[in-house]
């Protein structure tokens, strides 16, 4: 039985910081498919970052503040959110790609249920 299990979102004023953690079960984990994916009310679900066999990716818009981490854990990975912004608000998704771009929702088969992040 697979599980993406997300925790850590919570309300936060402009300017702060949250960690979402994100533990995997179920499948054959692999460290470079894992991303963290957002959605916004009436916006299109959006990649935020992803780990990969090389350097960790980023969407432009989160760049120099969000940090996408293994955990020292297995099958844990980790997204440090830092100087929040209004608009990072919206429900964050850890997810799991069975290959292709990492920014394509569509090349993830696996998915967590989702934690709110609010930022005022």
């Amino acid at each position: 039985h697979v599980q993406l299990v997300e925790s850590g979102g919570g309300s936060v004023q402009a300017g702060g910081s949250l960690r979402l953690s994100c533990a995997a079960s179920g499948y054959t984990y692999n460290r470079n498919c894992m991303a963290w994916f957002r959605q916004a009310p009436g916006k299109e679900r959006e990649g935020v970052a992803a780990l990969s066999r090389y350097s960790p990716t980023y969407a432009d818009s989160v760049k120099g503040r969000f940090t996408i981490s293994q955990g020292n854990a297995k099958n844990t990975v980790y997204l440090q959110m830092n100087s929040l912004k209004p608009e990072d608000t919206a429900m964050y998704y850890c997810a799991a790609k069975r290959g292709g771009a990492w920014s394509d929702a569509r090349n993830y088969n696996y998915w967590g249920q989702g934690t709110q992040v609010t930022v005022s």
